[in-house]
């Protein structure tokens, strides 16, 4: 079993909430909207939804944005950039993009749950010019190359 990452939280706006897991066993976060006001986004409307804390990340990891599932289904409503990363040296608000994929204006206000963040390990990698890459069965094959 590893060890937890330690994340600490900054409250930048006075009542925002820092992320909360909503159950023992949950993989993701919830992240709150922190908005100065509240936002409706109307049908195929798209709005950057402040939350009102930073994080510090340790190197090594990133925050990933996933919607939330409620969310999708009951309204339409999920994340423009999904998964959005935050990476380990970033240290801004951190926000969401939504996107209302439903048929009805959605309001968002200050503690509404509109994301959630799961804590990911992540690879460096060292990229390297090359005149050819190996041979395999798929070759080139792009979307939907492998069947539908």
């Amino acid at each position: 079993m590893s060890i937890a990452p330690k994340i600490k939280v900054i409250i930048l706006r006075e009542g925002a909430i820092p992320p909360q897991f909503m159950s023992a066993d949950a993989a993701g976060a919830d992240l709150a909207a922190f908005p100065d006001e509240a936002l409706v986004l109307p049908p195929g409307g798209r709005a950057l939804v402040p939350t009102g804390i930073a994080l510090e990340i340790p190197p090594g990891f990133e925050g990933e944005v996933r919607p939330r599932s409620g969310l999708a289904v009951k309204f339409g409503v999920s994340i423009l950039n999904s998964p959005g990363t935050i990476d380990a040296d970033y240290r801004g608000e951190v926000n969401v993009i939504l996107i209302n994929h439903g048929d009805r204006p959605f309001k968002i206000g200050k503690g509404d749950r509109i994301a959630q963040l799961l804590i990911k390990r992540v690879e460096s990698a060292e990229f390297v010019v090359a005149d050819e890459l190996t041979e395999t069965d798929r070759g080139g094959g792009g979307f939907g190359s492998s069947g539908i």
